[in-house]
Parts: C-alpha cells; structure tokens; sequence
C-alpha cells in the first residue's frame, strides 16, 4: 500500500482546523470563558499554518528545475518558520482580550456543554496530530512535523483551559479565568520559538544529525584499510533531502577505473544507511600534499 501523499495531510490539517474552529467558538460563546476564548483563537493560527503547509508541500515536492538544480525543499524550513510567527501573534490576540478580565472579570455560564464541545475539538486535534506525526516520518517532512507537534501542543492546552475552566466554575475564583488565557499564550509563545529556531537552523544549512553521520563515517573508514584516507566530510540538511560531500584519498598508483568503483561502492553504501540522501566525492592521490590543503574547494 503506497504512503498518502503531504498535501493529503496537509488537507486533513485544514480540514480539522476548521471543525474546531467551529467547536470552540461554540465553546466560548456558551461560556463567556476568555480562557476558551484563546484556545479558540490559537484555532486560527492552526488553520493559517495548515494553509501555509499546503502551498509549501506543492512547491518543496515539485522537483528540481533549470533554476533551481538541488529541488525545492528548503521552502519546508519557511513554512514552519511562518507558523511560528503566526504564534506570536496568536499570543498577543490572548493576552490582550484577558488583561480586561483581569480588570473586571466575568461570570462562566453553561460551563458544561462548554467544556463537552472542548474535548470533542482536543480529540480531533490528537487524531489528527498522531496522523500528520505518521505522514512527517514517511516524507521526512519538518512541516509535517512543526504543524503535528503544534496540534499535539495545542491538546494540552486545551486540556490546560478544561480544567482550568472547571476550577472557575466550581470555585468561583473568576480571575482564574484571565490568568489561564495568559498561562495559555505564554506556553504557545514557547512552541512558536522552537518552531522559528527550528526553521532557523534549516534555513543556515545544519549538519545531519550526528548518528547519520556516524553511519556515513563507518563506510568510508573501509578506505584506510586500503592505504587511503579521507577529510573534509561535510553535511546539510534540506528537507526530506540531505547532502553529503566527502574527498576520498587513494594511493597514486591506483587506476582510475578502480578508484570511480570504490566511490561508486562508498556513495551506494550511504545511500543504504541514510535514507533521502545525495553524495558527491572527490577523488585524490594520498600522497600528493595538496590533498591535504583545507583551503581547496
């Protein structure tokens, strides 16, 4: 059975933004809770960064072109980017309809049809988020992952806020209400930085992780058991896509038919132990001195 395809998910993530939208307005205009009110609100920002993913995933999955010869996929990093912004935003939406409440609070009514409406949109999101979580490993996705990892964080907020919501209710401390939404933009401010860094990170061409590159370093040690050697091993991360560049020195002696099998043999065995990767050697005599210079290209 072939994987569904990103845009599959990144349908699905629209889809259910949009359905606990509705649900949790409905939420707070049962109960008046600002704090319902700021899980509604970071609703919105699920649904942008969803609209976001689906334009990404269409351009990063389209291929290389004249223009741009290594794909596209370095467009993800912009996406998770986007939706961390759109957080910090979000969270200034919050804490200013709550500092009101702080002022002069509210009563909470019709709290529990209220809170039923915010576990049946909490339940949609962790589907959902478990799904898109299952389509970022199968595509090696970041915004797959960013937009799961925010649906999950957005189901503990949400759980935060019923709770929360209950205490006011059961013990009619109504300025619990504000201090809930603040606690709830404080904590998505947190994702939303991760979400950036993240981006950050991508967009600045960060090494592949360092077990990948453990398994990359074990191939080519073969190379030393062959009276050769090898230096300026350098990787990057784009994407789904990680690249891999490697000079590989050979005793001068060796013809160079031998020496294209050995690279060839080098480059299909990482590709064996890191999964979406492309590899370039460069070729060299062991003994000439300037194999050695780390100033060469």
């Amino acid at each position: 059975m072939s994987a569904r395809s990103p845009i599959f998910y990144a349908g699905l993530s629209i889809v259910t933004s949009i359905f606990t939208i509705v649900v949790k307005f409905m939420a707070y205009s049962l109960t008046g809770s600002v704090g319902l009110l700021s899980d509604a609100l970071e609703s919105f920002v699920n649904l942008a960064a969803a609209l976001v993913a689906l334009a990404t995933l269409s351009y990063a999955h389209s291929g290389a072109d004249e223009d741009h010869n290594f794909g596209h996929e370095k467009a993800e990093y912009f996406s998770s980017g986007i939706e961390g912004a759109l957080i910090f935003v979000a969270a200034a939406a919050i804490i200013w309809s709550a500092v009101p409440r702080l002022i002069a609070p509210q009563p909470i009514e019709q709290v529990g049809l209220g809170l039923v409406l915010s576990v049946v949109a909490a339940g949609a999101n962790l589907l959902c988020g478990w799904a898109l979580l299952k389509g970022a490993r199968e595509h090696r996705s970041i915004t797959l992952e960013a937009d799961a990892h925010h649906l999950l964080t957005d189901v503990w907020t949400t759980v935060g806020v019923i709770i929360g919501v209950g205490l006011v209710a059961a013990t009619g401390w109504l300025l619990l209400d504000a201090l809930i939404a603040i606690a709830v933009a404080l904590q998505i401010l947190w994702t939303g930085f991760r979400l950036m860094r993240r981006s950050f990170d991508g967009l600045m061409d960060r090494a592949i992780p360092p077990a990948e590159r453990e398994a990359i370093v074990k191939v080519l040690e073969q190379v030393r058991a062959l009276g050769g050697d090898y230096h300026r091993l350098r990787t990057r991360a784009a994407g789904k896509v990680s690249f891999v560049d490697v000079h590989v020195l050979v005793p001068g002696t060796m013809s160079v038919h031998a020496g294209h099998d050995l690279v060839e043999k080098l480059e299909n065995e990482i590709r064996a132990q890191v999964p979406h990767v492309e590899v370039l050697t460069h070729l060299e005599p062991v003994e000439d001195p300037r194999s050695w210079e780390e100033g060469r290209a």
